[in-house]
């Protein structure tokens, strides 16, 4: 072969090397950089499931990273060293589409960290608890992932489907409790296999999710729901979400018993089957679908005047917040929400208090957004803050061993809600703190 034949072949092929190995030092520089932000700014605590990437099996493929579907908005999965790495771990929300991506098996979805313990309920793969049974999917499992919540409610019914003792004509084969995302897949599942099933909700259609500030987006990836299928948008807000759950409501017939609390969930007296408690009535079943969000038992500050009326701990619309001197307390996405939404109100004056040094908790458009208001006089913000006491138009906040007085005319606590450890273990399921297992 001649010089000149070689070398039309041999440029383009250096020319494609080099421009690879550019791209690829590039984007390890931005992977470093990502980390070494996270870990200036504390950022190092996943805020639910996450990946533990096992560097030894991994071959650097980044199959994990075109996988993620947060990863075009703000970096979680990074490449360094030819390795994948979790550098961004705030901005990780649990898709778990990473782990499934891997053609090696190299990564685990894990609750918690060495640093940071999780309570999560003893749950099998097929949604079982240890009490035979009784199944438990979405939030109270630690799926708080819409997406994953309602695929988990579709799957837990397929399992129930297995149990032996379904079809008898004097109970039912599954209570269902809760109507949010799993419980409402759940409900459509067990409506689409003909079984005899039960849906209670203590509050209204989208549990959790219907406590959502107004307009936030709530999906970023599509869902399967049982009879419906695609849901057919990647984006959307609360309102146009549980508009369309809604409609699917009505239009499948499915009936939910909303308003009606449990009370009570006991073995009958063959222990084949359960008896559940309401307020409004009573059900026999051959099994249970726990799907109750975490946050049902709001966590309380503990202060002196909590109890006064304009202590709240959710927040619904904004507006009704217009003039008036606000106090957020929390450290996560809803507290962030809360503060940021009120703060672009006319009129009002929001002071967001947290404990901690950062914002570990909380995805990074939140972040972004109260720093963007802070900087612009909009808001104040007072890390490293504990509340000390409420009155009627002030509060008091303690920093740096000062304690600061503000005027204040509303309170909303964002601290995120207790684990009904006592109910499940009254029901004899177990908790575990997962402290980075699965």
């Amino acid at each position: 072969m001649s010089p000149l034949l070689l070398s039309l072949y041999v440029i383009p092929v250096v020319g494609l090397l080099v421009w690879y190995l550019r791209a690829r030092v590039a984007k390890e520089r931005a992977s470093i950089k990502a980390m070494e932000e996270a870990v200036a700014a504390s950022m190092l605590e996943p805020p639910t499931l996450h990946p533990v990437i096992d560097i030894n099996k991994c071959i650097g493929c980044r199959s994990c990273i075109a996988a993620c579907p947060e990863q075009h908005t703000h970096t979680v999965l990074g490449m360094i060293r030819g390795k994948a790495r979790l550098v961004g771990p705030s901005n990780c929300i649990g898709h778990g589409a990473c782990k499934i991506a891997c053609p090696v098996d190299a990564i685990s979805l894990v609750f918690g960290t060495e640093r940071r313990g999780v309570d999560i309920p003893f749950v099998n793969p097929n949604f079982e608890t240890n009490v035979p049974g009784i199944f438990i999917a979405g939030e109270l499992g630690g799926m708080g992932l819409i997406r994953n919540a309602i695929e988990q409610g579709r799957q837990a019914i397929e399992s129930i489907q297995q149990l032996d003792g379904l079809g008898q004509a004097n109970r039912h084969d599954i209570v269902i409790i809760g109507a949010g995302p799993a419980g409402f897949a759940a409900s459509l599942g067990a409506m689409k296999a003909g079984m005899n099933f039960v849906t209670v909700e203590q509050d209204s259609l989208g549990g959790t999710v219907a406590h959502f500030p107004r307009g936030k987006l709530v999906m970023t990836q599509p869902a399967e729901l049982p009879i419906v299928g695609k849901m057919k948008f990647t984006e959307t807000t609360k309102e146009k979400l549980l508009e369309f759950w809604q409609a699917v409501e009505s239009k499948t017939g499915l009936t939910i018993k909303y308003e009606e609390r449990v009370t009570g969930i006991t073995p009958t007296a063959n222990g084949s089957g359960f008896n559940v408690s309401t307020t409004s009535g009573h059900y026999e079943t051959r099994a249970v679908l726990l799907t109750i969000g975490r946050r049902g038992t709001p966590r309380q500050l503990g202060v002196p005047g909590e109890e006064l009326s304009k202590v709240v701990y959710r927040l619904i619309d904004p507006e009704q917040y217009q003039g008036q001197h606000v106090l957020v307390v929390g450290g996560g996405d809803s507290a962030l929400e809360a503060a940021h939404s009120i703060a672009e109100e006319s009129g009002t004056s929001v002071t967001l208090s947290y404990r901690s040094e950062a914002f570990t908790r909380a995805k990074a458009k939140n972040r972004d957004k109260v720093e963007t208001l802070a900087s612009a006089g909009r808001m104040k913000v007072l890390l490293k803050s504990n509340v000390k006491e409420i009155r009627e138009d002030s509060v008091l906040i303690e920093q740096d061993g000062k304690s600061i007085p503000l005027r204040n005319d509303a309170v909303i606590v964002s601290a995120g809600g207790i684990l009904p450890t006592g109910f499940l273990k009254e029901i004899g399921i177990n908790v575990e703190t997962k402290y980075g297992s699965a």
